[in-house]
């Protein structure tokens, strides 16, 4: 009877154990989503007001800072890419930009993302004497605080999909910058949507470096001059 007790008390206490546990497992996971969401938040309205679709609306000329990616994703036309180069050429057309950063991986001898922006831009007109390249834009984070520290680019206009360039602008302004950014055409359907569950994450991370960890652009160099 006794050891029959003891099992029992044993058996409640291991219930209220799992139940504490279960509890605590849901608290952590409501106070992660809410940072998340306050992290996004946070994001939004630190670029509300900056971002602009429209050329004409974008007043003098500035310093473009284009974020790179790859001009094929597997063995297709990359649309992110090319909505990128359309925009930036559409901004110079528009005579809004004195020069263009073209910023990505440049990985090895036979992956560069910044050579083939700058291809894709003269293709479509922009004076290849007026765009750069950052070899070293391994990350958004990298890009942006390359561009004033290298180039010297104190206010640029960021220029990528509205998701990149509310937390590049983000990071610009951590970094004692200021930025706008002009939108290019965003991506629809199935890789438009696991690129915006993505961000979620990318955005939290990117909190991190700024408030946290401090994390720098992995490479530095010498500064260079812009063509103005």
């Amino acid at each position: 009877m006794k050891a029959s007790k003891n099992n029992g008390l044993k058996l409640r206490s291991w219930r209220v154990y799992i139940r504490y546990a279960c509890k605590a497992v849901v608290l952590l996971a409501l106070m992660g989503i809410a940072t998340i969401l306050i992290i996004q938040h946070s994001v939004v309205q630190c670029a509300r007001g900056k971002t602009y679709n429209d050329p004409q609306r974008i007043a003098g000329k500035h310093v473009g800072l284009v974020f790179g990616c790859d001009d094929r994703f597997q063995n297709r036309e990359n649309l992110y890419f090319t909505y990128r180069m359309d925009a930036a050429a559409a901004l110079w057309q528009a005579g809004k930009l004195h020069c263009l950063i073209v910023s990505g991986d440049n990985r090895s001898a036979d992956y560069n993302e910044p050579q083939k922006m700058k291809q894709a831009l003269i293709d479509r007109g922009v004076p290849a004497e007026k765009i750069v390249c950052d070899y070293a834009g391994l990350r958004t984070l990298d890009s942006v605080v390359r561009s004033e520290r290298i180039f010297g680019a104190r206010r640029c206009v960021m220029i990528s999909q509205l998701f990149q360039n509310e937390r590049a602008i983000y990071i610009a302004e951590a970094n004692g910058m200021e930025a706008i950014g002009f939108n290019a055409r965003d991506v629809s359907g199935a890789g438009g949507k696991k690129t915006k569950l993505r961000e979620f994450g990318a955005r939290l991370m990117m909190w991190l470096d700024v408030h946290v960890l401090d994390t720098q652009p992995k490479h530095g160099g010498p500064a260079e001059t812009l063509p103005m």
